[in-house]
């Protein structure tokens, strides 16, 4: 028997006003709110709500048999819950039928796996919470921001953990071996890798709506034979795809949402099931360790992180804002966090991107910027103010080792003083009790 899993990307980013130079040093709010909000509503009337409505039919309709996976930014859960809070509520929905996973990842969609160890565990960790806090689930399955992976991230997550990730089956990493097994880490064994079909997932969510496409109109029969018709020995095939696939990619007009509706059926007749990751690592073996020596992703046609860091003005704006990270983790400013968070998605650098041909039709498609060089000068200029606002917390002058032996000691003395506060007050309510009693007497 053969096994499909779908898992499905979610993620907003929060896009930066215009920010001119002379707003460094007076204005701290970074956000285009009008866009953002107008963004999300659309992708959330014209997606989100009308696919997680379609999937929880799925599920019902086949009693259960129909399953999936999501990974959900917590930037995206933040403006969901700021500007679609019913999409949240229909999750929780497709969460209690028992039939839907949610993955693990980094909160802010980032790439601090490439460069910061120490914030990226604190990104995962603080989205796994957010994850269980509001569907119920704690993730026990990995996938990175846009499916980047190497061994020496693979190594990172396993010390967290995590014994399943799912990632990109890149071609120049698999060579002549198939997607279409679950593999092992090369550096951990033990962990799981579950890679994406590319070729499948692309027809699906590239190429579906396309009428130049020699296999155009694709059908749910049609896909189903496919999966069929893969080598016997190869048991699983996974669909990993950008969510707005189902409804703003491939318009609702493309059919779209009847050709997922009609694969349960199809699959059925084809003794083909559904299955989420976690119940994928659970059924399969690894047929053998996989080495990722160097970062890999499902971004353009290198599958590598040249999507984010191809260019000098990339490596710049990535440079600079990691070169604060130790600082800003060592605040407390609740507004300095967060936009700290919101800064890091990876959607900032892409839009960085001076590609060409079909790949940079793609960047081009998703930025808010005329060009690329407008998206790295309106970035670096909120980052330059950001900076500001770190330093003028944390002043450069002072190295990071001495500034975190201060803040320790002065955290310790907020510590002797809440304790002192706390005895006096004892004390106080025992000289009370002692007065009133002798009033008595």
């Amino acid at each position: 028997m053969k096994t499909i899993c779908f898992y499905f990307q979610i993620h907003q980013p929060f896009r930066l006003k215009r920010y001119r130079f002379f707003d460094i040093g007076a204005d701290h709010y970074y956000y285009d709110d009008f866009n953002n909000e107008e963004v999300l509503t659309r992708v959330a009337s014209c997606s989100y709500l009308p696919a997680n409505q379609l999937l929880l039919e799925m599920i019902e309709a086949s009693k259960g048999r129909f399953k999936v996976a999501f990974s959900i930014s917590g930037v995206a859960l933040d403006q969901l819950e700021m500007h679609a809070p019913e999409v949240i509520d229909s999750f929780k929905k497709l969460a209690q039928t028992g039939c839907v996973e949610f993955l693990s990842e980094t909160y802010a969609h980032s790439l601090s796996s490439i460069e910061d160890p120490d914030e990226f565990k604190l990104q995962v960790s603080q989205h796994s919470k957010r994850i269980k806090a509001l569907f119920g689930q704690k993730p026990t399955v990995f996938r990175n921001t846009e499916l980047i992976f190497s061994d020496d991230i693979g190594e990172l997550v396993a010390g967290m953990g995590y014994k399943t990730i799912i990632t990109e089956g890149a071609k120049h990493i698999l060579g002549w071996k198939s997607p279409n097994f679950v593999y092992g880490l090369a550096v951990q064994p033990s962990v799981k890798l579950l890679l994406k079909n590319s070729k499948l997932s692309d027809d699906i969510s590239f190429r579906f709506s396309d009428r130049q496409w020699a296999e155009y109109p694709l059908t749910a029969e049609k896909f189903i034979d496919w999966v069929g018709r893969i080598p016997e020995n190869e048991k699983l095939v996974n669909l990993f795809m950008n969510y707005e696939t189902l409804g703003n990619l491939q318009p609702k007009e493309s059919g779209i949402f009847e050709f997922m509706r009609a694969l349960p059926r199809f699959a059925s007749e084809r003794d083909i099931r559904f299955a989420t990751p976690s119940e994928v690592a659970d059924s399969f073996k690894p047929v053998e360790p996989l080495s990722v020596p160097y970062f890999i992703s499902w971004a353009d046609e290198e599958r590598d992180v040249s999507a984010w860091l191809g260019n000098a003005l990339q490596k710049e704006a990535f440079e600079k804002l990691y070169s604060i990270g130790e600082r800003v983790r060592m605040t407390k400013d609740h507004g300095l966090l967060q936009d700290w968070l919101y800064l890091q998605s990876s959607d900032h650098f892409f839009y960085m991107s001076t590609k060409r041909s079909s790949d940079g039709a793609v960047h081009q498609h998703f930025s808010p910027y005329e060009s690329a060089f407008d998206a790295f000068t309106n970035y670096m200029n909120v980052l330059s103010d950001f900076m500001l606002r770190v330093s003028a917390q944390y002043p450069s002058s002072i190295d990071n080792e001495e500034l975190n032996s201060l803040l320790t000691t002065i955290h310790n003395q907020e510590e002797t003083i809440t304790s002192l506060e706390d005895t006096i007050k004892l004390l106080k309510s025992k000289k009370t009790r002692t007065n009133s009693v002798r009033e008595n007497v």
